[in-house]
């Protein structure tokens, strides 16, 4: 087990969710931005850093056709799986999404708050490649960080906090930016914390 997953497996065995500070009882901004994005029932979601997140029993919920949750703490998504036993439609992937390969391709990437722990340009670079391979062209990720006036740490961790400009400039040529959110985040204990969120569309990629 990597040091990275070990942290993530340590935070989820000995914090309840209201814990958490990321937690939110109902993911509307999340389901909204997805809407935004296109999302229909037939398309193929993966939820990046998804752990106990609402988010998969609300597209689980609206029967959409596939939805692929990656976290790298399993007692995050043995919590999860245990909310939603027997749905079938969900693919549930114990990984470092900086080298997760995927099986299939994807309409629609969603990221809340997992990207920002990615301080390092290599690691960086090594999820954007997984990301272009993940998302068919024309998909769209949606991916929401601590603003520039967000948390410089969380769960002990330092962040790399984003604005839209930034985000796209990790991103590189192969994204286009589509819309920009900020957002104020309520933790369960009443702190306000900054984010931004912004919708990428992949692009063709340029011929030889």
């Amino acid at each position: 087990m990597s040091e990275r997953q070990a942290h993530w497996q340590r935070v989820y065995t000995s914090k309840e969710e209201n814990q958490l500070s990321w937690h939110e009882d109902a993911p509307a901004l999340s389901l909204a931005l997805l809407g935004e994005a296109g999302l229909r029932p037939e398309m193929a979601v993966v939820d990046i850093g998804g752990g106990t997140s609402r988010l998969v029993d609300a597209l689980v919920a609206r029967e959409q056709t596939h939805v692929t949750v990656l976290d790298l703490s399993t007692a995050a998504l043995e919590t999860a799986k245990k909310r939603l036993a027997g749905a079938g439609n969900v693919e549930w992937v114990a990984g470092d999404v900086t080298e997760w390969q995927p099986m299939r391709s994807y309409d629609l990437w969603h990221d809340r708050a997992a990207f920002h722990f990615l301080t390092a340009r290599d690691d960086q670079q090594a999820y954007v490649r997984v990301m272009a391979r993940a998302l068919k062209t024309g998909g769209r990720a949606v991916i929401g960080t601590f603003a520039p006036d967000g948390p410089e740490k969380c769960s002990g961790l330092p962040v790399a906090r984003h604005d839209a400009a930034s985000l796209r400039a990790v991103l590189g040529e192969g994204f286009s930016l589509i819309s920009t959110r900020r957002n104020e985040h309520t933790t369960p204990w009443g702190a306000v914390q900054q984010f931004q969120f912004g919708t990428f569309e992949k692009l063709p990629q340029p011929l030889a």
